[in-house]
């Protein structure tokens, strides 16, 4: 992160020279103090303080309950190439506005198509977060970062719909209630803040032979979950480092899922669908393992005998992956026919799923298992 959201002081040019006050984007000081009343004790781990005992909001708290913007950056580091890659197919391969917009939608969702902004905006929840407030979403608007985030998260819906002009939401069912709509409300044109107009943008498209994408699918009741806290599910090519504190910005890390907690956000189970869908690409760590043309007849025997993963709380302790027995994760692959000029996009053929890699593996697609 830039240091004008990383640093706890920044200067100043007042009238009488330059001052250095506390930064107002580094931490938000809660006057009053909250108290377990204003915000109930969710996301707990041993070792981590809870965010309403905190007298300002904190990233990847320490046990003292300090800020650890060094370790935030690691993170953020780590992920980079995935977030720029699912920024890529999400803008280019996805003109469905509710598979685009959520991770739950599946009307309509294919075996391999399960990125969505929800995706995106969720994994930098959590990894700025990661136990602190940002990774507590009905607290996490109180750190100022979240406001550039969001903004953030804006501009890429707007670039989305400037390249699918002609693609309109649809009707859904609030699966949880708001401050302005019920659990179980059909929200569809007449709702508020839902109307659209955008210019036509030009985005430039770059060239890929081949694109490998993981996808991965967690079946977890968010009322009733399989784990109730914020958790990652980390990728590696090749074994996880021995030590858990490593694990999120370890250099064979491929990229990180984040699982959000949102049991706050509902109080009745509506009996609408659970399934949290998640992607992750492939590609930027197969190239820098030296696989340059990206065939599956190189790329499944490799992730067969190297893809690994585990899951890990926002204390950076391991996840039994028995706690969490609907994750299922699943690789596919598709062939990608380069565009032709810079305001076309690439031709996506049809997916391919190679359950051969991850048969066997625990939290994997079996033999037998659906990838709906």
């Amino acid at each position: 992160m830039p240091p004008e959201v990383n640093e706890p002081t920044i200067y100043i040019i007042t009238p009488n020279g330059t001052s250095n006050v506390p930064n107002p984007l580094y931490t938000y000081a809660f006057h009053p103090l909250p108290s377990s009343t204003d915000f109930p004790p969710i996301g707990s781990s041993p070792g981590v303080p809870q965010v309403w005992s905190l007298p300002n909001t904190v990233r990847y708290p320490d046990s003292a309950g300090q800020s650890q913007p060094d370790l935030v950056d690691k993170q953020l580091q780590a992920n980079g190439a995935s977030l720029h890659s699912l920024t890529y197919q999400l803008l280019t391969q996805q003109p469905n506005y509710g598979i685009f917009s959520n991770t739950r939608y599946n009307d309509g969702r294919d075996t391999g198509r399960y990125n969505s902004i929800e995706n995106m905006h969720n994994a930098i929840h959590m990894l700025v977060g990661n136990g602190g407030h940002m990774s507590n979403i009905p607290y996490s608007s109180f750190d100022p970062i979240f406001w550039l985030h969001h903004a953030n998260t804006d501009r890429l819906f707007a670039l989305w719909q400037a390249v699918y002009l002609d693609s309109h939401f649809t009707s859904q069912i609030s699966a949880f209630p708001t401050y302005t709509t019920d659990a179980g409300k059909t929200e569809d044109a007449t709702t508020p803040k839902l109307k659209r107009q955008n210019p036509p943008q030009r985005v430039i498209q770059s060239n890929k032979k081949h694109v490998e994408a993981l996808s991965i699918r967690n079946r977890a009741q968010v009322s009733k979950s399989d784990s109730s806290s914020p958790f990652f599910v980390h990728l590696y090519l090749g074994p996880a480092p021995a030590d858990p504190t490593t694990w999120s910005f370890a250099p064979n890390l491929i990229a990180s899922h984040s699982v959000v907690d949102s049991s706050l956000l509902s109080t009745a189970d509506t009996g609408l669908p659970t399934t949290l869908y998640g992607q992750i690409p492939l590609n930027h760590a197969l190239l820098a393992a030296g696989d340059s043309d990206l065939a599956s007849s190189k790329v499944v025997p490799l992730l067969t005998s190297q893809l690994n993963w585990r899951l890990q709380t926002t204390d950076d302790a391991p996840l039994d992956i028995s706690k969490v027995p609907s994750l299922k994760i699943h690789v596919v692959g598709q062939e990608v026919k380069p565009r032709v000029s810079e305001d076309e996009f690439p031709e996506y053929g049809h997916l391919a799923v190679y359950r051969e890699v991850t048969k066997g593996k625990a939290g994997g697609l079996q033999d037998g298992d659906d990838t709906e």
